[in-house]
C-alpha cells in the first residue's frame, strides 16, 4: 500500500494510508457501495420479492387452534388423606416439563389413535402439498405404499412439526397450539391434544397408585409376620423371667413397695412396744403411780386401786390427827394402803410383762420384714437387668406393629386413590376455530423476502465491490495510487469523439478548427469533463505555485488510458484563458497526440532535438486558443528513446520554453511498459496521473506508482478517466447532485 505524497494537492495533511480490511467497517464507504451497487440490490429484493409472492400464491393456507391448560396445585382435596403418589410441586423446572410431556410422542399417538389421523390425507402424506410439491409428485414416479408402522411414523412426525407449546408469561397457564390445514381440524386436534394429556396424568397416577398398593400389600403381609414373631418373643420372655405386669406396673415392684410400707409400720410399732415397756417399768420402779400414769396407763384396775388408795391414805391422815397414828383404826387403814400398794404393784408388773411381750411380737415381725425386703430387693435386681432385653423386644415389637399400622393406612388410602386419582391439570380456554389462516402470513412473507432481498443484495454488492480489481473510486485512488484524486471525468459521448470535416492549415502549420474530443473542454465548458480538468489545473497551480512557469507531464500506467485526451483538453484550457502554453508529443514510440492534433506534420520533436530544426520552424498553433503544439514525427523505430528524451538537449529545450510559456505540458508515454517517464522525470516539475475507471488494475497502479519513487513524489494527483456516466452518478453520489444542479451538461 502506498503512502499519500504530502505534496500532493492538499499537502500539509496527515500521511494518507488505508487498510482494505478497516475499509470493510467504514460506514461512510459501505454506504457509497450501496449506492453505486444498488441495481444489484434491486435486482436482489425484486428476485426474493417475487418468491415470496411466488410461495403466498401456491403454498396451501394454514389455521392455528390454541387450547390454554392450567397447572394448577391448588386442586379440590375430595379425599382428605396423605396422598401416596405426591402433588405436584409447581416451579419454573415443573411448567417445563409439563410442556415436554405435552410434546411427546405418547400423547401424539394417543391423539392420532383416537381421531384415527393415519387415515387423514393431511397426515398419511396425500394431501397439503401445496401446488410444486403435488406438480413435482406427479411427475416423479411412486415407490411402493408405505406400511403401517411408515404411516404411523410419518403421522407423528408431521403431528409434532405442527404443534407448538408454550408457557404464558411466568404463570401456570401453557398455550397448547395446532396447526393444521382444516381450521376444524386444527380446533378438534388441540382440545384433544388437552384432553389426552389430562387422561394421560390421571392414567399415569392410577398406574403409580396401583404399583404402589401392590408393593404395600406384600410388604403389610411381611410386616405382619415380623410383628407376631416379635410379640410372642416379648411373651415367651416374661414368662421366662417371672415378669408379671398388674397394669400399675410389675408385680415385684408392687411387692417391694408393699414391703418397704409394712418396714416402716412394723418399725414405728416396735419403737412404740420399747417405749411402753420402758414406761412401765419406770412406773414398777416407783412404786404407787400418780394420777398422770394411771391416765397414760389407761388400766381400770390400777385406777380403781389408786382411788382406794387415795381415799385411805386420807382417812389415814384424818384418823391419825384425830386419833394419833398408833390408834387401832389408823394402823388398820395403813395396812390397807399397803396391801392397795401390793394389788397396784402387781398390777403393774402383769401390764408390763404385757408390754414385754408386745415389743418382742413387734422386733420379731420388724425382722421378718427385713428378711423379706432383702429378698425382693434381690428379685427386682434380677427383674430390672431382664426389662432391659424386654424393653428391647418390646420396642422392637411396637415399631412392627406401628409399620403395619401406618402400611395398613396408606394401603387404605392407596385404594381410595386408585378408585378416584385427581389431575392438577385444568382446561381454561378451550380451542375454537379459527377464522383467519395463520401461515403463510403475507405481511411476514413480504417483509422476509424484502429482508432476505436485502441482505443477500448487499452481501453481492459488497462481494463485488471487494472482488472487482479495478480502479472505480476515487478513494481507490487515493489507496491504491496514494495521490490525490483531482476528479473523475465520464466517458465521453460518441457525437463529442468526431472531429468534423474541417482540415488542418498545414502550410502555416495551425490546427484544424473543429478538433472535437481534443479541444472538448472548449466546445463544452458546462460540462463535468471540463470542471474535472479546471479542477487539475488549480491543483497544478496549488503544487507548483512557487514556479513561475510549470513543466507538467502528463501519463498513464497503461497505454490506452485517454492521457492524451487529457494532457490535450489541460493544454487547451489553460491556452483559452489566455496563459501561454505549449503542449509537446513526449511518447516518442506511439505519437498519439502528433497523430490527433497534427496528423499531417513532418517535422517536430525529434528534429528539434537533433538540431535539425529550430523551434519555431516545428510550432503548430491552435487558431481558437492559441495553443502551441510541438509533435513528434518518427519516419521509423527509435531504438533509444529514453535516451533521447532525458538528453540535455531536452533540458535545454525545456528551459527555453520556460523562459517562453507559463505552462509546458508534455504528453508522456505510459509508466510500465518504457522506462522513458523514468528517464524524463528530473525535468518535470509535477506529474498528472491518468486512471482509466474500471479497467486499470489495482495492482498496477499500486506497483507502478510505488517503483517510480520520482512519479510518487512529485505527482500532482490522478484523475479517473472514462467513467461510466451512469455510473458515475451513483459513484460520485456525493458531488453528483451539485453536478447535475450546477452545470447543464453530465459529460
Amino acid at each position: 500500500m502506498l503512502t499519500r505524497n504530502p505534496d500532493a494537492y492538499g499537502k500539509g495533511d496527515a500521511e494518507f494510508r488505508v487498510d482494505p480490511i478497516l475499509a470493510l467497517f467504514d460506514i461512510g464507504a459501505v454506504i457509497g457501495t450501496l449506492r453505486r451497487q444498488w441495481p444489484l440490490i434491486a435486482g436482489s429484493v425484486a428476485l426474493f420479492l417475487l418468491l415470496g409472492v411466488g410461495y403466498l400464491f401456491t403454498a396451501a393456507p394454514k389455521f392455528t387452534a390454541t387450547t390454554t391448560v392450567m397447572i394448577d396445585a391448588r386442586k379440590n382435596q375430595l379425599l382428605q388423606t396423605q396422598q401416596v403418589v405426591g402433588d405436584l410441586q409447581i416451579d419454573a423446572s415443573a411448567i417445563e416439563s409439563q410442556t415436554e410431556i405435552l410434546k411427546s410422542e405418547s400423547v401424539a399417538l394417543s391423539v392420532i389413535k383416537d381421531l384415527k389421523l393415519t387415515s387423514d390425507p393431511e397426515f398419511n402424506g396425500q394431501g397439503g402439498k401445496g401446488l410444486v410439491r403435488t406438480v413435482l409428485g406427479a411427475l416423479l414416479p411412486s415407490g411402493p405404499p408405505p406400511s403401517d408402522y411408515q404411516v404411523e411414523r410419518q403421522a407423528i412426525g408431521y403431528f409434532l412439526r405442527n404443534l407448538t407449546i408454550k408457557r404464558v408469561g411466568t404463570s401456570y397457564a401453557i398455550d397448547i397450539s395446532y396447526t393444521s390445514l382444516n381450521p376444524a381440524r386444527a380446533a378438534e386436534i388441540a382440545n384433544a391434544i388437552a384432553d389426552a394429556y389430562m387422561v394421560g396424568e390421571l392414567d399415569a397416577k392410577y398406574q403409580a397408585t396401583k404399583r404402589a398398593s401392590r408393593w404395600l400389600q406384600d410388604r403389610m403381609t411381611e410386616l405382619r409376620t415380623q410383628a407376631s414373631q416379635a410379640d410372642s418373643a416379648v411373651q415367651a420372655f416374661k414368662a421366662e423371667n417371672n415378669i408379671v405386669d398388674t397394669g400399675r406396673g410389675l408385680m415385684s415392684d408392687q411387692q417391694l413397695t408393699d414391703v418397704n410400707t409394712q418396714i416402716v409400720a412394723s418399725r414405728a410399732a416396735t419403737a412404740e412396744a420399747k417405749a411402753r415397756l420402758d414406761r412401765i417399768d419406770q412406773i414398777a420402779a416407783s412404786g404407787v403411780p400418780d394420777a398422770t400414769v394411771a391416765d397414760a396407763l389407761k388400766n381400770d384396775v390400777i385406777t380403781r386401786l389408786r382411788a382406794q388408795f387415795l381415799d385411805l391414805s386420807a382417812r389415814e391422815a384424818d384418823w391419825s390427827a384425830r386419833y394419833g397414828s398408833a390408834h387401832t383404826a389408823t394402823v388398820n387403814l395403813r395396812n390397807q394402803m399397803r396391801e392397795i400398794q401390793r394389788s397396784i404393784a402387781d398390777e403393774v408388773r402383769r401390764i408390763a410383762q404385757t408390754y414385754r411381750s408386745d415389743y418382742e411380737i413387734a422386733r420379731a415381725r420388724e425382722a421378718s420384714l427385713d428378711k423379706s425386703l432383702a429378698s425382693l430387693v434381690g428379685q427386682a435386681t434380677l427383674t430390672g437387668q431382664a426389662q432391659i432385653k424386654l424393653r428391647d423386644l418390646e420396642s422392637t415389637s411396637q415399631s412392627y406393629r406401628n409399620l403395619y399400622d401406618n402400611f395398613l393406612q396408606r394401603f387404605m388410602e392407596a385404594t381410595q386413590q386408585q378408585t378416584f386419582p385427581i389431575s392438577e391439570a385444568r382446561v381454561i380456554t378451550a380451542a375454537t376455530e379459527p377464522l383467519s389462516k395463520s401461515a403463510p402470513k403475507s405481511a411476514l412473507v413480504l417483509g422476509g423476502s424484502l429482508v432476505l432481498g436485502l441482505l443477500m443484495g448487499c452481501g453481492a454488492a459488497i462481494a463485488r465491490e471487494r472482488l472487482d480489481n479495478v480502479i472505480r473510486t476515487s478513494a481507490q485512488v487515493q489507496q491504491y495510487a496514494g495521490v490525490e484524486c483531482l476528479g473523475v471525468t465520464p466517458d465521453l459521448p460518441k457525437t463529442a469523439v468526431s472531429a468534423g470535416e474541417a482540415k488542418a492549415d498545414t502550410a502555416n502549420r495551425r490546427l484544424a478548427p473543429s478538433l472535437g474530443l481534443l479541444r472538448y473542454v472548449v466546445d463544452a465548458p458546462f460540462a463535468r469533463f471540463t470542471e474535472t480538468l479546471r479542477s487539475a489545473k488549480v491543483a497544478v497551480d496549488i503544487k507548483l505555485f512557487e514556479r513561475p512557469s510549470r513543466i507538467v507531464g502528463v501519463t498513464s500506467a497503461v497505454p490506452n488510458e485517454g492521457k492524451t485526451t487529457i494532457s490535450s483538453n489541460i493544454a487547451q484550457l489553460i491556452a483559452h484563458t489566455g496563459q501561454r502554453a505549449i503542449i509537446l508529443d513526449g511518447d516518442l514510440r506511439n505519437p498519439s497526440l502528433t497523430r490527433a492534433l497534427t496528423p499531417d506534420a513532418t517535422e517536430g520533436l525529434i528534429e528539434v532535438l537533433t538540431g535539425k530544426r529550430k523551434l519555431e520552424e516545428v510550432l503548430w498553433t491552435d487558431p481558437v486558443t492559441g495553443l502551441h503544439v510541438l509533435p513528434v514525427v518518427a519516419k521509423g523505430r527509435i531504438s533509444h528513446t529514453a535516451e533521447l528524451i532525458s538528453s540535455q538537449a531536452m533540458a535545454d529545450l525545456l528551459a527555453r520554453l520556460r523562459t517562453q510559456y507559463a505552462y509546458v505540458i508534455v504528453d508522456l508515454p505510459p509508466v510500465a511498459p518504457v522506462v522513458d517517464v523514468k528517464a524524463v522525470s528530473h525535468l518535470i516539475d509535477g506529474f498528472v496521473l491518468v486512471i482509466e475507471w474500471g479497467r486499470t488494475r489495482k495492482e498496477m497502479i499500486e506497483e507502478v506508482v510505488g517503483s517510480h519513487e520520482a512519479l510518487h513524489s512529485r505527482a500532482v494527483g490522478a484523475i479517473l478517466n472514462k467513467a461510466n456516466a451512469t455510473m458515475l452518478r451513483r459513484i460520485e453520489n456525493y458531488k453528483g447532485r451539485y453536478y447535475r444542479n450546477y452545470y447543464h451538461e453530465d459529460a
